[in-house]
């Protein structure tokens, strides 16, 4: 069921809107009211216009909001972050990284964040 709702939320509220949703809700039971405000919290996390398409499709409902760790995970290399500071993100180990990323049928490379030392 997590997956089939990580699918609609990504269909609804798109890539970012989904990241911004689970970095702030992820792995806990949230209540989606009729109406969310500009001043509540979903609307501060997601923005008011994603706030009111999760509000128009699930209201009222409690949702369990995934952790999405492979998206995050993928997500952050394609950042440049570092293993280490991926598992820092995902409040997992370093080594539980590795094993993610080595689990995914196609892992994304890792970012060049350093220096070319071309002269």
């Amino acid at each position: 069921m997590s997956e089939q709702l990580s699918d609609d939320l990504v269909a609804l509220l798109g890539d970012d809107g989904f990241l911004a949703l689970v970095e702030a809700f992820g792995g806990r039971r949230l209540y989606v009211p009729q109406t969310i405000g500009a001043d509540h919290e979903i609307a501060e996390a997601i923005g008011e216009d994603n706030a009111a398409r999760l509000s128009e499709r699930y209201a009222p409902a409690q949702l369990r909001i995934p952790l999405a760790r492979e998206e995050r995970a993928r997500h952050y290399r394609a950042g440049g972050l570092s293993n280490g500071k991926i598992a820092t993100r995902l409040g997992m180990t370093e080594p539980g990284v590795d094993k993610l990323f080595a689990r995914m049928d196609a892992p994304p490379e890792k970012g060049s964040a350093q220096l070319s030392l071309d002269i």
